[in-house]
């Protein structure tokens, strides 16, 4: 058979026993083990126990359950809401100061948790609520917070970029640096369209409402600087050659643990045991995913799919923009039906060849990959972070929701606009403190 007509055979299969219901990982294990078996024979599953075992033999995987514990200490704890506390008491005098102050709190509660989730759920408990009570609509309250909890995976440290490095042998430390500027544009982005917005409503007097002592902005900053510190500190550390990402990782998590414990009284074994038990569900089904996807990896190169593919792709004698556009329209919609794990792992060994033979670096790519995914957290039909603000407000209608997060949506393809115009948004601040890669 055809290798670009099996893997469209493929594909649809793929797609199919995905929207059955089963997990991910065994839905790719499923496909994976019958196409072999039909194509190559029974003896080729011979060879599944040792790809899905040696997938997992990789020092850099111990980086993913000890950022995740990271996340999982200060999300079980009241960070959020003291971030959110500290900015807003140092921003409600500016018009608009408390969408800001949320997304400013989102920014820097996704760098602490790397989760898109847990940032949604952590500063949408106490800043929806406070926003609407002040006078916003729902739409802006709850999109700003969906859109805010999606720079989870890109700024760093992510756990997304951690298994897009290891799925692509891509540099992590570099993939952690080319989400900075992106990260920080998109922020700004979203600032700048919460201000316009509320200068729109022509109610910006009130929505500026609020006055604090500057006794009362300095308490709350103890509560709030030493998790700042400890992920400067992990950063540092990376990069100052002190230790690897996974040696950097595990003394983030047992900081942040400590730190939980010390400031937050979060002594009760029972919740030691949530975080850790949490902890590692996660890291389970996210090492799993990534083990069956080196199944599915092997099976498409042993029947020559992702070799075909990156042929034919060089062949078309269509610019290697265009080329980007549908790549880029590719994960959108992937993006739409997949968590971002999975779209990584089931994408990077088709796409990578692609990108490289087009002349795009691999680590602008993450980023342009990442900022796709992002969008699939706040649009259905899944959407994860638009049901975990229905679940914090569930008076706020999905819709309404779906609304108010469209402009922030809009904001993102800018960014991919603006990473695309200017790619040295993405490579000039690895280049410049890791060197030009060779």
């Amino acid at each position: 058979m055809d290798p670009l007509l099996l893997g469209a055979i493929v594909a649809i299969a793929t797609i199919l026993v995905l929207f059955s219901g089963v997990s991910v990982a065994i839905g790719l294990l499923i496909v994976s083990a019958s196409f072999l078996l039909i194509f190559d024979g029974p003896r080729s599953l011979e060879l599944m126990p040792e790809l899905l075992f040696g997938k997992l033999d990789n020092f850099a995987l111990l980086s993913i359950p000890m950022f995740i514990i990271m996340g999982a200490s200060i999300a079980s704890t009241r960070a959020g809401a003291d971030l959110y506390e500290a900015l807003e008491r140092w921003l409600t005098r500016v018009p608009g100061g408390l969408v800001v102050s949320n997304l400013g709190a989102c920014a820097l509660f996704a760098a602490m948790s790397g989760s898109s989730p847990a940032t949604c759920a952590a500063i949408g408990k106490m800043g929806i609520p406070e926003m609407r009570k002040r006078g916003y609509p729902d739409g802006v309250a709850a999109g700003s917070i969906a859109a805010g909890g999606t720079l989870g995976i890109l700024i760093p440290p992510s756990v997304t970029m951690i298994v897009y490095g290891i799925a692509t042998e891509t540099s992590i430390g570099r993939l952690f640096l080319a989400g900075v500027i992106p990260g920080l544009l998109l922020v700004g982005l979203f600032m700048v369209w919460s201000l316009y917005s509320t200068w729109k409503s022509g109610n910006a007097a009130r929505l500026s409402a609020g006055s604090y002592t500057w006794a009362q902005r300095f308490e709350i900053l103890p509560r709030v600087l030493p998790f700042l510190l400890i992920i400067l500190g992990v950063l540092y550390a990376m990069y100052g050659g002190i230790a690897t990402p996974s040696e950097t990782a595990a003394v983030g998590a047992l900081l942040c643990l400590m730190i939980a414990m010390i400031i937050y009284k979060l002594w009760n074994p029972k919740d030691l045991w949530l975080v850790l038990r949490d902890s590692t569900k996660e890291s389970v089904m996210i090492l799993f995913i990534i083990a069956a996807a080196g199944v599915f990896s092997y099976m498409l190169s042993s029947l020559f799919i992702t070799q075909s593919i990156a042929e034919w792709i060089g062949t078309l004698d269509v610019n290697r923009w265009v080329l980007m556009g549908v790549v880029n329209v590719f994960l959108l919609i992937a993006g739409f039906f997949l968590p971002p794990v999975a779209v990584i792992l089931m994408a990077a060994p088709i796409l990578l060849p692609i990108i490289d033979a087009a002349g795009f670096d691999p680590i602008w790519f993450a980023v342009v990959l990442t900022i796709n995914m992002e969008i699939g957290l706040i649009s259905p039909p899944v959407g994860l972070n638009l049901y975990v603000i229905n679940g914090i407000a569930p008076d706020i209608s999905l819709k309404t929701i779906l609304t108010g997060s469209l402009p922030f949506v809009a904001c993102m393809v800018l960014a991919i606009v603006l990473l695309c115009l200017f790619p040295g948004l993405a490579t000039w601040l690895p280049n410049v403190i890791m060197g030009v890669a060779v």
